[in-house]
């Protein structure tokens, strides 16, 4: 188990979640077109998580001393932040906001949420946006949101809550500036991965 304490610790470490289970069931039926899957996305990115969850022990005793702590602009992760972390109130900051999912438009095409889910990020990463953020654009965004957890590593233990795919972007801007993952807890609902500064 690495040391993850801040004392003593010129930067960091960092913490970052993803929002725990959301109300909105991406495996839920009916099957849509791509028009009633981007109303759903929307409601999806609106909506709060569902009712009556817990989070992980082991992240709230890893988060439970964080100096600064951070959420997405969206409800799900300041609820998991609010969870997580109960006495500590969170920074909400849509720079970590997840990366959007605009569905390719498959006319005829009708599907449940997590394939057009599947789908939406393909064409996503392929360049499609429905007049949204671009790849590129998330990207940009990524360097942004590494280096605000990066400046704020300099007052202690950093614990952000946001999102699964944007959290990946994350990964090889925060190696750029410096961190390393020590501890990698997946991508499932509530996971969480720890990163140490090793820069210079």
């Amino acid at each position: 188990m690495p040391d993850t304490t801040s004392a003593g610790s010129r930067r960091g470490p960092i913490i970052i979640s993803r929002h725990g289970r959301p109300a909105l069931d991406r495996r839920a039926g009916p099957k849509l077109g791509w028009r009633e899957y981007v109303g759903w996305w929307d409601r999806y990115e609106a909506g709060p998580l569902a009712d009556g969850q817990k989070a992980p022990q082991a992240l709230m005793d890893l988060v439970a001393d964080a100096d600064v702590v951070f959420a997405s602009g969206r409800l799900r992760a300041q609820q998991t932040a609010g969870i997580a972390l109960p006495h500590k109130s969170a920074a909400h900051d849509p720079v970590f906001n997840e990366a959007t999912l605009p569905p390719p438009k498959f006319a005829g095409v009708k599907a449940l949420p997590k394939t057009w889910n599947v789908l939406a990020r393909t064409a996503w990463l392929a360049g499609h946006s429905l007049g949204g953020e671009n790849s590129k654009e998330a990207r940009l965004r990524a360097k942004i949101a590494a280096l605000r957890l990066h400046e704020a590593s300099a007052q202690g233990k950093v614990y952000l809550a946001a999102h699964g795919w944007f959290n990946r972007m994350l990964r090889p801007e925060l190696r750029q500036l410096g961190w390393v993952c020590v501890e990698d807890g997946g991508d499932r609902y509530w996971s969480y991965r720890v990163y140490t500064y090793r820069g210079g």
